[in-house]
C-alpha cells in the first residue's frame, strides 16, 4: 500500500512538471536542500493577491497599513499551525532566512552580562558554526559526546559553569542527509538541571522541514530556538523564520540592539533610554519594516503547496523513496573490475538498523576503476551540459566533510596553503578529495530524475576496459614525421572575445609572452573588477576585434543584433598611450581579477568605449590593457607544465586507456622556468592538430551530432597535414601528446602540456549559441584522471645564437612547415 501511494504521488507530479516547472525544460533539478522551486500556480496566486489588495506599511495606520498587519499576523497563525506549534506555546519571528535568525539568537546571547558558553555538533552548517565567535568558550561535539551528555557521562571544563549554555544541532545534515534526534532537547535540558548553569537549544530545521513534517506539539520536549528557511520548502518567497518557546523567551531580551518598529518610546539628546515592545516577542526582535510582500507570498506558499503536493507527510515518503532508488542505482555501479563507481556518504533511507534513517540528501564522490578520484570541477562541467542541476563542495558543512573525507585540521590548513578555496577548481589534493557531490530531492522530483543521475553516471564514469599490463618504459619513437604545417593563425586581442585571422600572406611576430596583441585587452565588470568571460557572457563571442597596423588601430565590431545597440564598431590605437587610461591613483580604481590572480589592469577612460561594451552585453563593463612589459601584479606566468618523468605518465596513459581512445599525458606539477604571459589562461601559446579535430568530428557526428570547427578550441596556431586521408590522420590523432618540441619555419618552441578544456569550447564562435559537443564527446575519449584536454600549450624558445635580426624579431606565417621533435 505504502509502495502504491508513492507511485501515484509520482504519477500526479509527472503530469503537472510541465505546466508547473516551465523553467525545468528538459533539465534535472536536485538541489533542493539548497532551495527548492517555486511553481507557477504559487507565483500566480501571489500576483493575483497583490493585484487584488493594496499593502501598506504596517508602521502606519491607514487602511492599506492595517490590512497589511492583519494579512501578516494571520499567516503567522498559520506558518506555527504548519509546524502544530501552538501560538500559545510558541512565536515566529520573521528574518532573512535560517542564517539571520541564528545571528538573532547569537547577538541576543552575546548581550548576557557573564557571555555564554557554545556546544555545537560536528555536522553543524557554518552558519551554526560561526556563533563560537561569539561565545566566551566553545566546543564541537560528535553524536557520541551528545549522547554521553544526557547520561551523564560526558566531562567538560565547560560543564560546571554558571553561564548560561547554548547548544546547537541541525535536525538533518545539509551534507548526507543524516537525521539526528529531536529528543535530544529535552535529554539535554534535563541532564542540564544537575547543574547551576541553564541550557537553551537550538535547532537548525532548515534541511530538514524541506520535505519533512516537524511536530512541534509536545512543548516541553521543543527546541527553544528553531530556525528554518521558507524558501527551502515552498522556492518562494525569500524569508526564514524563528520560532520560539515563549518560555524561554527572557533571553532574548538581552540583545542589545534595537530597530525601528521594535520600540515604543525613545529618549535621545541629553538623556538615552527607549522602552522596547513588550506585548508580542516579535514585535521586540522584528527590526524595521517587514518584508511584507514575502510575507503575503507565504501565505500564498502554504495554499498552493498543499493544493500540489497534499501533506508533508506524502512529500517525505515520496523523496524517502526516491532518495532509496538512487542510493542503491549509485552504489551498485561497478567498473569492470568490480570496484565501485561511487563512494557513498549518506546511509540508506530504509536502512532497518537506522531508526532516525536519512533524509532525501544522497552524497557521494567518484573514482576511476584504478581509484583515482574524479574531481568535482569536471564532474559539474559534464553534469552542466546534460542540463543536470546538483550541488559540489564543501555544501558549507565544515565538520561533516571532514568526517566523511577523513580530513583532520592539520590536513584542511594545509589544504589551504596550497591554494585550495571555496569554489576553486583545486579540488584534489595529495590523494584526497576537498567536497563532495550532494543530491537533494525535493517534493516535485520524480522517478525519473533519479534514473537519468544514474544513467548519466553509469555512462560516463563506469569504465569498461581491462587495461593491459604496462610494458617495459623506453623513449617513445616515431616510425617517421609528420608533413605538418600551419593551417591558420589566431589571435585573440581582447579575452573571451571573438578572434582575429591573420591574413595568409602575413608574417606574425612571436613575443615572449606569445602572439602579438593576443590577449593583450579584456572586458572588466565594473562592480567587482572581474575580467568576463564569454562562458558566463556567450555574447563576447560576437565581439570581433580586428588589428590594423598599417594604421595602428585595434578596431572592434559587434555581429550581433540588438535593438538598442546604435553604434556596432569602435577603435582604438594600439599604441599605450596614458592619457587614454585612467589616472592609477583615482579613487574608483580597484584591483582586478584574472583567472582568479589579483592583476593591475590600464583601465580606458573614453565614456564611449564603455558604453560601446556595456551595451552589447547588457552589463556595466570597461575596457582594459595588460601590455608586456610589466613587474608586479602587471606580470602573469604560465601554469601549464610538463612533469620531468612526462615520458612514462604518457607510455602507462597510452597504454591503459588505448580501448577507450584515450591518449592525454596528466597536469603536472612542477617547471623550472616561469615563462610570461599576458591574459591567456594557462601558457603564452595554445596549439591544435587538425588530425585530432576530424578524429573527434567522427566520434561526434557517429553519435548523430555535427562537426566542430576550430575557432570552437581558440587555438593560437592550428597544424595541419598536407595529406588528408583517412589513414593518415587516424595516425596522426592526438600525437601532439608526445610532442617535446615543434620547428615552425625558423624557430623552435617548446610543448608545456595538454590543455585543459572547460565549457567554452561549446560555445558557436559564429552564433554564441552554447550546445553539449564537443565537451560531451571530448569527456568520453579525452578524458585522463577525471580531466578533458585537447590541444598542447606551448612557448617560443629564443634562439641559440642570438644577435641576428631574425632571433631579435622571431615571426610565423600561414603556410610554414611544421616539424615535430618527439618525446
Amino acid at each position: 500500500m505504502k509502495e502504491d501511494r508513492v507511485i501515484a504521488y509520482n504519477d500526479r507530479i509527472e503530469a503537472i512538471r510541465k505546466e508547473e516547472f516551465p523553467m525545468l525544460h528538459d533539465g534535472i533539478y536536485l538541489d533542493h536542500a539548497g532551495t527548492t522551486l517555486y511553481s507557477k500556480s504559487l507565483m500566480d496566486s501571489f500576483t493575483t493577491e497583490m493585484m487584488k489588495n493594496m499593502f501598506g506599511n504596517p508602521h502606519s495606520a491607514s487602511t492599506s497599513s492595517r490590512c497589511t498587519m492583519s494579512r501578516i499576523e494571520n499567516i503567522r497563525h498559520r506558518v506555527l499551525r504548519f509546524f502544530n506549534a501552538d501560538p500559545a506555546e510558541f512565536d515566529l519571528i520573521f528574518v532573512a532566512n535560517a542564517t539571520a535568525g541564528i545571528k538573532l539568537v547569537s547577538d541576543a546571547f552575546r548581550g548576557c552580562p557573564e557571555g555564554f558558553d557554545f556546544y555545537y555538533h560536528q555536522a553543524s552548517h557554518t552558519s551554526l558554526v560561526g556563533v563560537r565567535q561569539e561565545a566566551r568558550n566553545s566546543l564541537c561535539l560528535d553524536t557520541k559526546d551528545v549522547d554521553e551528555w544526557i547520561t551523564g557521562r560526558f566531562e567538560s571544563d565547560m560543564a560546571s559553569r554558571s553561564r548560561a549554555t547554548l547548544f546547537a544541532y541541525p535536525a538533518q545534515s545539509n551534507m548526507d542527509g543524516r537525521r539526528y534526534p529531536l529528543s535530544w532537547c529535552q535529554g539535554l535540558r534535563k541532564a542540564s538541571s544537575r547543574t547551576e548553569h541553564r541550557l537553551y537549544t537550538l535547532l537548525d530545521a532548515a534541511a530538514y522541514v524541506t520535505t519533512s513534517p516537524l511536530d512541534l506539539s509536545n512543548a516541553a520536549s521543543a527546541p527553544d530556538f528553531t530556525v528554518l528557511s521558507f524558501y527551502k520548502i515552498f522556492g518562494f518567497p525569500d524569508l526564514g523564520g524563528l520560532i520560539v518557546k515563549r518560555d524561554t523567551a527572557s533571553i532574548l531580551k538581552q540583545r542589545r540592539y534595537f530597530g525601528g518598529g521594535t520600540v515604543d518610546t525613545v529618549v535621545c539628546a541629553k538623556e538615552q533610554w527607549h522602552a522596547s515592545k513588550t506585548e508580542n516577542l516579535h514585535e521586540a526582535l522584528e527590526d524595521g519594516t517587514l518584508p511584507i510582500h514575502n510575507i503575503i507570498a507565504l501565505g500564498s506558499a502554504l495554499e498552493v503547496h498543499h493544493k500540489l503536493y497534499g501533506s508533508m507527510t506524502d512529500v517525505a515518503l515520496h523523496t524517502s523513496f526516491l532518495a532509496s532508488k538512487l542510493y542503491r542505482g549509485l552504489k551498485n555501479l561497478r567498473h569492470s573490475n568490480g570496484e565501485p563507481v561511487c563512494v557513498m556518504y549518506s546511509i540508506p533511507t530504509d536502512d532497518a538498523k537506522t531508526v532516525l534513517g536519512n533524509g532525501p540528501i544522497v552524497a557521494f564522490n567518484l573514482r576511476s576503476q584504478l581509484g583515482a578520484w574524479i574531481s568535482l570541477a569536471e564532474f559539474e562541467k559534464l553534469a552542466v551540459l546534460k542540463k543536470i542541476h546538483v550541488r559540489t563542495g564543501g555544501l558549507c558543512n565544515p565538520g561533516g566533510v571532514a568526517a566523511a573525507l577523513g580530513l583532520e585540521p592539520w590536513e584542511i590548513r594545509q589544504n589551504f596553503s596550497a591554494g585550495f578555496r571555496c569554489g576553486n577548481e583545486n579540488d584534489i589534493i595529495n590523494g584526497k578529495p576537498t567536497g563532495v557531490i550532494r543530491v537533494s530531492l525535493g517534493a516535485m522530483s520524480t522517478l525519473s530524475d533519479v534514473e537519468r543521475l544514474t544513467a548519466f553516471v553509469e555512462e560516463f564514469y563506469r569504465e569498461n576496459y581491462n587495461p593491459p599490463p604496462i610494458p617495459r618504459i623506453g623513449p617513445i619513437v616515431e616510425d617517421d614525421t609528420p608533413d605538418l604545417f600551419v593551417n591558420a593563425i589566431m589571435v585573440y586581442p581582447i579575452k573571451s572575445c571573438g578572434g582575429f585571422r591573420v591574413p595568409a600572406d602575413a608574417s606574425w611576430e612571436v613575443r615572449p609572452e606569445g602572439l602579438a596583441w593576443d590577449r593583450e585587452w579584456c572586458l572588466l565588470h565594473h562592480g567587482t573588477g572581474l575580467a568576463l568571460s564569454q562562458k558566463r557572457y556567450p555574447r563576447m563571442a560576437l565581439i570581433r576585434p580586428s588589428i590594423d597596423l598599417s594604421t595602428s588601430q585595434l578596431t572592434v565590431s559587434y555581429q550581433g543584433s540588438l535593438p538598442r545597440i546604435e553604434r556596432t564598431e569602435i577603435s582604438v590605437p594600439l599604441s599605450v598611450n596614458s592619457n587614454l587610461f585612467q589616472s592609477k591613483d583615482t579613487s574608483r580604481m580597484k584591483e582586478s581579477r584574472v583567472c582568479g590572480e589579483g592583476v593591475s589592469m590600464m583601465i580606458y577612460k573614453s565614456k564611449d568605449i564603455t558604453d560601446f561594451f556595456s551595451d552589447i552585453l547588457g552589463i556595466p563593463c570597461a575596457l582594459a590593457r595588460f601590455p608586456p612589459g610589466g613587474s608586479g601584479k602587471s606580470m602573469r606566468h604560465a601554469k601549464a607544465h610538463l612533469q620531468s618523468h612526462q615520458s612514462r605518465s604518457i607510455l602507462q596513459n597510452d597504454t591503459q586507456s588505448q580501448l577507450n581512445g584515450i591518449h592525454t599525458p596528466p597536469d603536472s606539477d612542477s617547471e623550472s622556468e616561469r615563462r610570461r604571459i599576458l591574459l591567456s589562461n594557462e601558457s603564452p601559446i595554445l596549439a591544435i592538430n587538425m588530425s585530432s579535430l576530424a578524429v573527434l568530428n567522427s566520434n561526434i557526428i557517429k553519435n548523430g551530432g555535427i562537426s566542430i570547427p576550430a575557432e570552437a578550441f581558440r587555438a593560437n596556431i592550428v597544424l595541419g597535414l598536407s595529406s588528408t586521408s583517412p589513414s593518415n590522420l587516424e595516425k596522426y590523432a592526438y600525437s601532439e601528446d608526445n610532442w617535446k618540441r615543434v620547428r615552425i619555419g625558423a624557430y623552435d618552441f617548446k610543448t608545456l602540456g595538454a590543455c585543459r578544456r572547460c565549457h567554452m569550447v561549446c560555445i558557436n564562435q559564429e552564433t554564441a549559441v552554447k550546445s553539449a559537443e564537443p565537451f560531451i564527446t571530448l569527456a568520453k575519449t579525452r578524458r585522463f584522471n577525471g580531466k578533458v584536454f585537447f590541444g598542447v600549450h606551448m612557448c617560443h624558445i629564443p634562439a641559440v645564437t642570438p644577435g641576428t635580426s631574425e632571433s631579435q624579431r622571431p615571426t610565423i606565417s600561414v603556410g610554414d612547415k611544421a616539424v615535430v621533435d618527439t618525446l
